[in-house]
This record gives C-alpha cells, structure tokens and sequence, in this order.
C-alpha cells in the first residue's frame, strides 16, 4: 500500500486533493489507520483516480464524475464519452482561435488607418474566364461565416474534378452574390477547360471585368479585413464606386495557410 503522499505523487495530484475525493466519497483509502487516521491506497487505486481526473479536466462536475464512475458504464462506453466531451473541446478551442484571428484583424485594420499604400492597388482588365464550381449558402459575409462553408465546398469541388478526370486549368476563383434570404451565395470555383456536363459540378464562364481594382492579401482569408480594407479605401480615395463584390483568385495554396497568397479583384466604376 501507498501512503497518501506516496499515492499523491504517483498519481500527479496533491494531498489536499486526495483528501477532498475522500471527503465526497469519490475516492476511499483502501485502508484508514484506526489509531493514527492515516490513509493508505493501493496501485489498483491510481485507474479509479486516472478517471476522475481526467472527467474532471474535461468539464464535468464532481458529483457528474461520481454518477459516471459509479454507474455502470464499461470501460469502452467511457472511452466514447470521453471522446466525444474532448472533440467538443476541440470545437471550443478552434473557434476561440477563430475569433482570435478575426480579432487580430480588426487590430490590424484599425492600426493601418490613415496609412494607406497607394502602390498596392493595381486598376487591371479581367478576361472572362471559364470555371468548374459548387455553390453554398452561407448566413454573412463576415471571414467566420465564410470559411466553415466555403473550405469544404472546396474539398468536395475537388473530390468531383478528380473523380471527373477534369484537372484544373488555372488558379480558384472564389465569388459571392446576395442571396434571396439576406444571407451570401459562396461560389468555390476553380479555373477549368472542360466544357458543360463534364461531372457533377456547374460549369460556366465568368464575365469580363473592364475595370478592376485588385490588391494582394498574403495569409489566411480569415485574416483579410485589413486588406480588403486598403483596397476599399482606396477606391473611394481615387474616384471609384465598387460593383459588387471581390472575387478571390487563389494564387498560391500551401498547406501552411499562413503562406497563402490571394488576389482580390473588384469591379468598379467611376463614380
């Protein structure tokens, strides 16, 4: 058997702790010395505590880990349960991370303003160009309504190409439009030769854009507000009105988003 400091050391947890499990009933002493009042555990005793910890480090009250732990759960139901509670961690922490990233943006945005590089615009003729795409409804325009919607689409594009043996011509082109209900249609579209029927995608030819102001966002889309910020600034600072929304070309894709390198491309008009 283990004294009680013994047992706190071999199973990472302090003294006082121990003493609380005791106290809630959640985990007896194998052995209390009736003279002394000492605690004894034994090693069969670290698996019991190994479960409470780690329930605990998952977000359940004590009293629910005693209602697990004592109820009669096999070792297999506990292990899903614990899966499933630690994705659902997993989905916390990436959209924490997520809002992280829009907020780094904004800070970004409003640390630019009144700093407005007029040598990263480029006023540019876009020629029509043929696409194979999907399309999605997403419920803003905001980057964390976007990207949940637009990457799979993405995949899923891709996936259909491949399974076409339509291989793509020329970068993506990502686009957006109203849709009906107040909420963006997202077009993932990728550049293709392939003419209609050639799989389960739409494909169809972009217009030509007489005039576009175009600036190059390199990172994530996530992180695009303060470009796409200079970009409108500087279309109202020289004369223009925008025309809708930026199409996104997709100039260089790395697995490390952090390298991505994206062309935005508005329509514009003289105003």
């Amino acid at each position: 058997m283990f004294t009680i400091g013994d047992f706190a050391r071999h199973g990472r947890v302090s003294i006082r702790m121990l003493r609380h499990y005791d106290a809630t009933g959640l985990l007896r002493p194998a052995h209390v010395d009736p003279a002394s009042g000492y605690r004894h555990y034994t090693a069969a005793q670290l698996a019991r505590l190994n479960r409470i910890i780690a329930l605990k480090d998952l977000g359940f009250t004590l009293h629910q880990v005693h209602e697990i732990i004592d109820g009669t759960l096999s070792a297999d139901e506990l292990r899903g349960m614990l899966r499933l509670r630690r994705a659902e961690l997993e989905e916390t922490v990436a959209a924490s991370n997520a809002r992280l990233v829009q907020v780094e943006a904004r800070l970004r945005a409003i640390e630019r303003e009144g700093h407005m590089p007029s040598d990263d615009v480029v006023i540019k003729r876009i020629p029509p160009v043929r696409v194979a795409e999907l399309t999605a409804v997403a419920d803003g325009y905001e980057p964390e309504h976007i990207s949940p919607v637009i990457n799979p689409l993405y995949d899923e594009l891709f996936r259909r190409l491949d399974a076409a043996g339509v291989r793509p011509a020329g970068p993506g082109v990502a686009y957006y439009e109203d849709a009906t209900d107040g909420r963006i249609t997202v077009h993932a579209a990728i550049q293709v030769s392939a003419g209609p029927g050639s799989g389960d995608f739409v494909v169809r030819d972009l217009p030509l854009i007489v005039e576009a102001a175009t600036i190059v966002h390199r990172g994530p889309m996530d992180a695009v507000v303060p470009t796409a910020q200079v970009l409108a600034a500087w279309i109202d600072a020289n004369g223009y009105r925008a025309d809708g929304y930026a199409r996104e070309i997709n100039l260089e894709c790395p697995e490390n988003r952090d390298d991505w390198v994206t062309e935005l491309q508005v329509a514009v008009k003289r105003a």
